[in-house]
């Protein structure tokens, strides 16, 4: 199911530069399942919110994609999460990040659907590391992400939709938006996670 390329390649780009962009990652069965998945699911997307838990918020001026968390009630579902474990544990063991879990979500935008700049990581609690972005559709035009360079206004990367490329960056690192969509795009967006817990609870997901 994992296609990535050579285990030095991707490792050594997050190590030198913070993030990674791996194309075909998965094979094409698995990118059908999971848009197959996302059509099962579609009367259920809901508008994105701002934040997390007992501060989340709906502002449609910053994002207005739709999303669906995972939770576990498909087999696509349940072997992209697999996946992202693996790597975890890859992560883990090369750059000794501590990383304790993975959370994702389905992200759908249709037209004029746009996500403007942000960091990923909550501020004060620095629990996502690394983000990870996995497109499922190769829309003709828009829904572009733009990542930019740490501390700087300039653009590091302009990264077109392409269905089966998976992107990885440093969380905290990087400030990112999605341009307008022009037609339908459909992806995954995950975090791998630190353990955030304050007196033995443990930091639950999203």
């Amino acid at each position: 199911m994992l296609n990535l390329p050579a285990y030095e390649n991707y490792l050594s780009e997050i190590e030198q530069q913070g993030y990674c962009i791996i194309h075909s990652a998965i094979d094409e069965q698995l990118i059908a399942d999971l848009m197959a998945d996302c059509y099962r699911i579609n009367p259920h997307f809901t508008l994105a919110g701002i934040g997390r838990q007992s501060n989340l918020q709906i502002d449609d001026t910053i994002r207005k994609d739709k999303t669906y968390w995972f939770d576990g009630t498909s087999q696509a579902q349940l072997t992209y999460q697999a996946i992202m474990e693996n790597i975890k544990t890859t992560l883990n063991r090369t750059f000794f990040m501590g990383l304790f879990d993975y959370e994702c979500h389905y992200a759908k935008y249709t037209h004029g659907d746009f996500y403007k700049k942000h960091v990923d990581a909550f501020k004060g609690r620095s629990n996502r590391v690394i983000t990870s972005v996995f497109y499922l559709n190769t829309p003709n035009e828009g829904g572009e992400l733009v990542i930019y360079k740490p501390k700087s206004k300039e653009i590091e990367i302009t990264i077109k939709p392409t269905a089966g490329t998976l992107i990885l960056f440093e969380s905290e690192r990087f400030v990112h938006e999605v341009l307008p969509a022009i037609d339908k795009r459909y992806s995954i967006a995950g975090w791998f996670r630190k353990n955030a817990s304050i007196s033995g609870i443990i930091d639950p997901p999203r």
